[in-house]
């Protein structure tokens, strides 16, 4: 009977952890994983973060599977210029993408030689130290960094090999009521609302990207080797926020 009583009280401490690592999950925070470098130099392959759910209010794919309890999004409230956050893609509705808000509903965007341009006007940038990348052949690419300054006067850096990469020309268009156009900051490395991604509905926003808890660097050591795991870790990166 005392076994039994026990199996009891196991089984609801489990379900009790799991019923409530689903709601912090749903409603507050949770974890992801950043797997390419398109959001190079603010976010590097290998960081892990934290999102916010509650920032933009909630929709199906706030929650696990995308449940589609509801349509549209509850409590909602309008991301700002600037905002890097994680969004499901819209030609799946399934896949995790992380890039930057460049425009909101409304707003006109283009770029012309690598040049930025919101609502007609060309924004601001100022060149930093280079950046050197190592692509998967093992080879260095070195990178110009900039500061961009956005309309409502958030700064963020980004990186451009050159400004005549094939997504450094882009016409002019209208971001439609209800969506958001997204960049990633490593301009010439990133699928976007330049390329594939489009426009991303408001529905689609998972959440604000906060800061990171946890990062290593996959080319540093090996698994196999236990003396290398304090070399994968960035620790300088741990616990910083995302801006």
């Amino acid at each position: 009977m005392e076994k039994e009583e026990n199996m009891s009280e196991t089984i609801k401490t489990i379900i009790y952890a799991i019923v409530i690592a689903v709601l912090i999950r749903s409603f507050l925070f949770e974890p992801f994983k950043i797997p390419s470098g398109s959001m190079y130099p603010n976010l590097y392959v290998g960081d892990f973060l934290f999102v916010s759910k509650y920032t933009y209010g909630y929709s199906k794919h706030s929650f696990p599977f995308s449940l589609p309890l509801f349509e549209g999004r509850i409590w909602s409230d309008e991301p700002r210029q600037g905002d890097v956050v994680v969004f499901k893609f819209p030609k799946d509705n399934r896949t995790d993408f992380i890039k930057r808000i460049i425009g909101l509903p409304g707003d006109k965007i283009k770029l012309e030689d690598g040049r930025l341009y919101v609502n007609g006007k060309m924004l601001e940038r100022t060149e930093g130290e280079n950046f050197v990348l190592r692509n998967p052949f093992g080879h260095a690419e070195r990178y110009h960094q900039y500061e961009e300054t956005l309309p409502n006067g958030v700064k963020h850096t980004i990186l451009e090999i050159s400004d005549s990469e094939r997504e450094d020309n882009f016409p002019e268009v209208t971001v439609p009521d209800g969506n958001f156009f997204v960049m990633g900051d490593n301009r010439d490395r990133s699928d976007d609302s330049r390329v594939n991604v489009g426009f991303v509905p408001a529905e689609n926003l998972v959440g604000k990207a906060r800061f990171l808890f946890f990062s290593y660097d996959p080319n540093e050591g090996a698994w196999y080797k236990p003396w290398t795991w304090a070399k994968k870790i960035r620790w300088r990166r741990l616990f910083s926020k995302i801006n």
